[in-house]
């Protein structure tokens, strides 16, 4: 019997452990991959601690993963994959294709969207069975170490920006500098954007300056983040990627007439934005979700075209545990990323 190796929770919050399976057989329509890195995004202690409806135990989460086909399932073959093709898949680990966004061709938002370690076992593990939509084919030069990452943090930072109504010279703002912002600020300069990075503290000036951003602003100086935006002519878009509604909130005032906060920072608690923010100088506030699997396959061509990569942190599969605690902690620079082989 063949076997493979996954690191799964046996209950919520559980802590990780490594198990071999048998190797599973895709089905009509799916592939199974070979993963060589899976990204840790924060979004994992949903599946972790299961606190998104339907998630089931053992839960082997992941969805951050980038490898090569290994086999193929009916009917993919016709779609254009082959076995051995280097592939990533993020968020988007396949749509319905019936529900009316889909019919609409907004995958993202499909009402059934199969999210890996939601849907089914995701990329913590040396393999794994996905549909054939959810695949992104892995551009040369481009390590699957930072592949993996590009598949969630970077389309999302990369998507929220290009589907922005900023165009090049416009001033963009990047609200803060970790897992995604740091991916959000290098993509916002190579977008031609004059782009502006907010943080917590006048020690990372340097470090935004280092990805490459015209401004900084500290929003612990003491000066309010919408008065020093305003003081640069105004922001024609904030990308938040920061998870903290109160920083978000601090921002709308910095935004220029028609400008627009593009929310892709998850945090519970409300924001504090009152109409009149908005009405006045005609302001739009929305969320941005990932990506689909096209969406991942312009982010990795745009990434390697402009020598734009994740900073990350790789372990081997066995130390899961000790990588994911390090994530949840707010200890990882800026992505853990687990390897396999």
């Amino acid at each position: 019997m063949s076997t493979y190796r996954v690191a799964q929770v046996t209950a919520p919050n559980g802590t990780f452990e490594l198990v071999e399976r048998e190797v599973p057989q895709p089905g009509p329509g799916q592939v199974r991959i070979a993963v060589e890195a899976c990204g840790i995004c924060h979004s994992d202690a949903l599946f972790v601690s299961g606190g998104l409806p339907g998630v089931t135990f053992p839960e082997v989460p992941g969805h951050e993963m980038a490898g090569h086909i290994e086999e193929l399932g009916q009917d993919v073959r016709e779609r254009g994959w082959k076995v051995g093709d280097r592939v990533a898949v993020g968020w988007f680990g396949g749509s319905c294709g019936h529900c009316t966004p889909c019919r609409q061709g907004d995958f993202i938002v499909c009402v059934n969207l199969k999210v890996p370690g939601w849907a089914y076992d995701g990329g913590f593990g040396e393999k794994v069975i996905v549909p054939a939509d959810a695949l992104a084919r892995i551009p040369d030069g481009l390590s699957a170490a930072d592949a993996g990452p590009m598949a969630c943090a970077g389309v999302t930072t990369f998507n929220g920006l290009r589907r922005s109504s900023a165009r090049p010279g416009d001033l963009v703002a990047v609200l803060g500098l970790g897992g995604l912002g740091h991916l959000g600020v290098q993509y916002a300069v190579a977008m031609g954007f004059e782009t502006v990075g907010i943080a917590r503290g006048a020690e990372k000036a340097d470090f935004a300056k280092q990805l490459g951003a015209h401004h900084y602003i500290d929003s612990t100086s003491g000066t309010p983040v919408a008065e020093a935006l305003q003081s640069l002519g105004g922001a024609k878009a904030v990308l938040a990627t920061a998870g903290n509604s109160a920083a978000i909130t601090a921002t709308v005032d910095g935004l220029a007439p028609r400008g627009e906060l593009v929310v892709i920072g998850a945090d519970n608690a409300p924001m504090g934005i009152n109409p009149a923010q908005l009405l006045m100088a005609a302001r739009v506030v929305r969320g941005h979700p990932s990506g689909t699997s096209q969406d991942v396959e312009d982010t990795m061509a745009f990434s390697a075209l402009h020598s734009i990569r994740p900073m990350t942190e790789t372990v081997p599969l066995d130390r899961a545990d000790e990588a994911y605690r390090k994530m949840l902690a707010g200890k990882a620079r800026f992505r853990m990323v687990l390897t396999y082989g």
